[in-house]
């Protein structure tokens, strides 16, 4: 059965914050990736003791770590060696939370020759995924930055290089709003390879995303849960929603978690239409 689960600072910057909207959910499922706006591979020994015992205490099962490797915020030329440090400190913390799943992307590019560009981020992926594989991880690449987030074509590659079931798609409903794409008719292509999903909505506007509850926008969130559905998906749905939290804005939140309920409670009304459908 479906996992429902949120990333957790999207309804609040503390530990205490985020627990606290997935318990009014009633949902058992939480994706982590920052507390207090630290990254998970950031916390001190510690902190992550405590957020670690929390989530034990609570019950409550850790969807995903989302990490920083290939993300928004660096870029192709950057230093390589700091991923592989998140990726060691990371092996280590999803063992204690009980997770295989690591979110990462694919680099922006830092001004290099398109070929360049692919040849560097291919080595770094192939990488990744090799010491992944090691660690009995899995790598999710998500449908967002870099250079393999908005093409299919490009993604397929990327897992054929890697060669490994330690690297998997993540994919997110709402993306292609914000980079100029369908994300309906990417993840027709790529559904086999989805291992985990984001689920977020909104329009696109001139002075860009206006982000909405799971339902409301353009993004058919319904189309792309009837795809997964029809391909015998099985893994969570998470909501980011972005309706407090806009990270890679520099966004740094409302400091409430109405936005995150709401989408939640989207989320559960759209699956309970597709159930009726399907009972019908």
């Amino acid at each position: 059965m479906t996992v429902l689960a949120g990333i957790g600072d999207e309804a609040g910057p503390a530990l205490a914050d985020q627990v606290a909207a997935i318990a009014e959910l009633g949902w058992s499922g939480i994706e982590l990736r920052t507390i207090d706006g630290t990254s998970v591979a950031e916390l001190s020994e510690a902190d992550f003791d405590r957020v670690a015992g929390t989530l034990a205490e609570l019950g409550l099962r850790t969807v995903c770590v989302d990490s920083r490797i290939g993300d928004w915020s660096t870029v192709i030329t950057g230093d390589f060696g700091r991923d592989l440090a998140e990726l060691r400190v990371l092996a280590a913390r999803c063992a204690r939370l009980g997770t295989r799943f690591v979110r990462v992307m694919s680099y922006p590019n830092d001004g290099l020759h398109a070929d360049e560009w692919e040849r560097r981020t291919l080595r770094r992926m192939r990488e990744l995924a090799l010491r992944a594989e090691q660690a009995d991880l899995v790598l999710l690449h998500e449908n967002c930055a870099g250079w393999a987030g908005a093409y299919p074509g490009r993604a397929l590659r990327m897992l054929e290089e890697a060669g490994t079931p330690a690297l998997r798609l993540l994919f997110d409903t709402g993306n292609g709003i914000a980079y100029g794409y369908s994300s309906f008719d990417h993840l027709t292509t790529l559904v086999e390879y989805v291992a985990h999903v984001h689920v977020k909505d909104g329009r696109a506007t001139p002075s860009g995303p206006q982000w909405t509850v799971p339902g409301a926008g353009e993004a058919r969130v319904s189309d792309c849960l009837a795809v997964l559905t029809a391909h015998g998906y099985q893994g969570a749905l998470s909501i980011e929603p972005h309706l407090n939290l806009r990270p890679h804005e520099g966004d740094a939140g409302t400091g409430s978690a109405d936005g995150f309920t709401a989408a939640g409670r989207a989320l559960e009304s759209l699956l309970t239409a597709a159930r009726d459908v399907s009972d019908r």
